[in-house]
């Protein structure tokens, strides 16, 4: 089902509740089913989309040495991509722009999908795997994708989409609030946004500032409606793109009813001996870099502390000095020891956050489930596919461009162009790959995902393109998107 965008959710001036003491709260209902919604943004000045595509990108001449393409996803005869061929680089197309649309998770689709083929004759047609033929795509057409690429994910049963909810009690008041998820890098942030909404929206990887937007998330739990604001990872700056990331974490923490501070138990395998041997000794301390953001949190609004990645240390005996320090830093409304990864933990910070939200009307539908379009998951989902499958330098030096968003009007195919831009032309050789093998590992891992969050076929196009300095230059950043710290 296609929706429209979200309309922007204002910000209510009404005061903010006190903070209650710090509390183990019982197990509350579960968050509601939601669903993505779709946006229209404007073209670029002298372009204007035509009617179902996308903000097409300029006319492209005869292909060069600067800049390689490889055809990823499968056309309607059934032929995979093919080799890569070079395109002359350069400055980007322009900034992004046309209208799109944002499917739904594709959970709910394949439950629909086995419903019918529940009914189905045994006489039927069948796809060449075993399964009914997929609408749209005739008897040989690709089944849906069943597997999201990534190990780092935890990942519910196959199937599934956003987790459902208990009915909430109608005698309670409704609440609703922005909850800002702030913490360093890589502590786990985007996969607790993930585990609170049960669907693998936000992109994670082992390397660190790997978001650079704030998204939203939106969960209805009981009687409160939470939109999580998954944010960058606050660090030092080094480049504009740096400065550009610290400011949208900010902003997002400033604009906030209730803030959630995550912070990460440590690596057994970076503990002193003393500890790992149980001899006496200074107890565990926090990282300087979270005392550092808590001191520059404020007091507006109320803060849960949350330390995630507990399941690290097997005696958890060693954590309670830890929590014990960082509870004397400031006043938590709550402390909450987690592990987003196995979600354990999660259901009782998400209660803990609904006590916090004001009281007041919801601002989402209930099956909302972000208010970003479908198009910027598709470049995030090629930009995971590169955190994954690149080391070192590459990561932090590429960005991705939708080119054309193409969406069919029926069962059809949807149509991606996206361009990579890096740096320098050693970090192209080595997305592209020998034989551009490379690239194409990246463009399939990154179709599968796309293809579960829309529920049909996606043909994806990658080119790669060499585009110098582009993390220390505003107006580049303004054209791939980063939009200097406005928050979702």
């Amino acid at each position: 089902m296609v929706k429209g965008r979200l309309k922007s959710a204002p910000q209510g001036a009404k005061a903010r509740p006190s903070a209650p003491k710090p509390s183990v709260a019982a197990p509350g209902p579960r968050p509601a089913k939601n669903g993505g919604r779709g946006s229209r943004r404007g073209a670029p000045p002298g372009q204007e989309p035509s009617a179902g595509d996308d903000a097409r990108p300029p006319a492209r001449g005869p292909r060069r040495d600067d800049q390689a393409r490889a055809d990823d996803g499968p056309r309607r005869t059934g032929k995979r991509g093919g080799a890569a061929h070079d395109k002359q680089g350069g400055a980007a197309h322009g900034k992004r722009g046309g209208a799109e649309k944002t499917a739904r998770p594709a959970g709910a689709e394949r439950a629909a999908q086995k419903r019918r083929a529940a009914t189905r004759s045994p006489d039927a047609p069948r796809g060449p795997s075993g399964r009914g033929a997929r609408p749209g795509g005739g008897a040989a057409g690709r089944p849906p994708p069943q597997r999201t690429p990534g190990a780092q994910q935890q990942q519910r049963r196959k199937g599934d989409g956003p987790r459902p909810t208990e009915q909430a009690d109608a005698s309670l008041p409704r609440r609703s609030g922005r909850v800002a998820l702030v913490g360093r890098p890589n502590v786990g942030k985007s996969t607790l946004l993930n585990a609170a909404l049960g669907h693998p929206l936000a992109i994670v990887s082992p390397t660190p500032q790997t978001t650079r937007d704030a998204i939203l998330g939106v969960v209805h739990h009981g009687p409160a409606e939470i939109a999580l604001l998954d944010t960058p990872g606050l660090h030092r700056p080094r480049t504009e793109l740096g400065r550009v990331m610290n400011q949208a974490a900010r902003e997002a923490a400033r604009s906030a009813d209730v803030v959630v501070f995550v912070a990460e138990a440590p690596d057994p395998a970076r503990l002193p001996r003393r500890v790992k041997e149980g001899e006496d000794g200074p107890p565990l301390a926090p990282h300087p870099g979270d005392l550092t953001l808590l001191a520059d949190l404020g007091s507006e609004a109320p803060v849960v502390f949350v330390l995630n990645k507990v399941d690290r240390l097997r005696d958890k005996a060693l954590l309670l000095p830890l929590l014990d320090a960082f509870s004397k830093l400031r006043e938590f409304a709550a402390i909450v020891p987690i592990s987003a990864l196995r979600e354990d933990g999660v259901r009782r910070v998400l209660d803990e956050v609904a006590k916090l939200c004001p009281e007041q009307d919801f601002r989402f539908e209930p099956d909302e489930l972000t208010d970003r379009p479908t198009r910027f998951f598709a470049a995030e989902y090629v930009r995971e596919q590169i955190l994954r499958a690149t080391k070192a330098e590459v990561p932090h030096a590429s960005a991705v461009q939708i080119e054309r968003y193409v969406e069919p009007t029926g069962e059809g195919a949807l149509h991606i162009d996206a361009t990579i831009h890096v740096e320098r032309p050693g970090q192209k050789k080595i997305l592209i790959g020998a034989g551009a093998e490379q690239l194409k590992r990246i463009g399939t891992e990154a179709r599968l995902r796309i293809e579960e969050l829309v529920g049909r076929q996606v043909n994806l196009k990658l080119w790669v393109r060499v585009t110098p300095e582009w993390r220390e230059s505003l107006q580049r950043l303004e054209e791939l998107g980063y939009n200097k710290g406005e928050a979702s």
